[in-house]
C-alpha cells in the first residue's frame, strides 16, 4: 500500500463488498430445488462484526439477487443491501445518495470486471488475491487471501490497524 492509500485509508467510514467471489469464492450450487447454496467464511463475518463495532457501515452490492446473500446480510446485521444491481455504478451512485456518502468515505471491494467503476470512484479500491490481473490497474490493494477464503477480514483488519482501532476492538478478546 502507498503513501497515499495510507492516506485515503484514513478517510474511510463505509466498506461496500461485492458478494460472488469476495465474500465467497464465486461459486454457487442448486440443493435440487429452488434454493442456491453459497458458502461464506466464518473468518470474514467476525470481521464484519468488528467493523461494524469500531463504527463503520458495512454492507453488500451484488450484480445477483439471491435468498443467501439476504439470509447472511440479515445475519451479520448489514448497514445496506444493494443486489440484482447489474450497473453496479448506478448502484454505487445510489448508495452514496441514500446513505449520506461521499465516495472517498467508502472502500469498495471487487473481483471482476463489473467492480471496476464503483472501484475508480471509491477512496480505497481493493480485489482479492484470485481476481484477474488486469483488476490491478484498478485497486489500490490485492489481498493475499482469495475471495471467500479470509480475504475481506484481511482488508478489515488492515483498516483497523490503519485507523487505530484494532486495540478497541480486540480489547474484548484481549483482555
Amino acid at each position: 500500500m502507498d503513501i497515499s492509500a495510507k492516506f485515503a485509508i484514513k478517510r474511510i467510514r463505509t466498506i461496500v463488498l461485492d458478494v460472488d467471489g469476495v465474500l465467497t469464492d464465486g461459486r454457487f450450487g442448486y440443493d435440487g430445488s429452488e434454493n442456491e447454496i453459497k458458502f461464506f467464511h466464518a473468518r470474514d463475518g467476525h470481521g464484519i462484526k468488528l467493523a461494524m463495532r469500531a463504527g463503520f457501515k458495512v454492507g453488500i452490492m451484488s450484480g445477483r439477487a439471491a435468498k443467501a446473500n439476504r439470509q447472511r446480510a440479515e445475519e451479520l446485521g448489514l448497514s445496506f443491501v444493494y443486489e440484482g444491481e447489474k450497473d453496479k455504478r448506478a448502484a454505487f451512485d445510489k448508495m452514496l445518495q441514500e446513505q449520506s456518502l461521499r465516495p472517498e468515505e467508502c472502500l469498495y471491494m471487487g473481483d471482476d470486471i463489473v467492480d471496476i467503476p464503483p472501484m475508480k470512484l471509491a477512496g480505497i479500491a481493493v480485489t482479492v488475491a484470485d481476481a484477474p490481473e488486469y483488476m490491478d490497474e484498478f485497486c489500490d490493494i490485492r489481498t493475499s487471501c482469495k475471495g471467500g477464503h479470509g480475504a475481506v477480514r484481511e482488508v478489515i483488519d488492515i483498516l483497523l490497524k490503519e485507523q487505530n482501532k484494532w486495540n478497541q476492538v480486540a480489547e474484548k478478546y484481549l483482555g
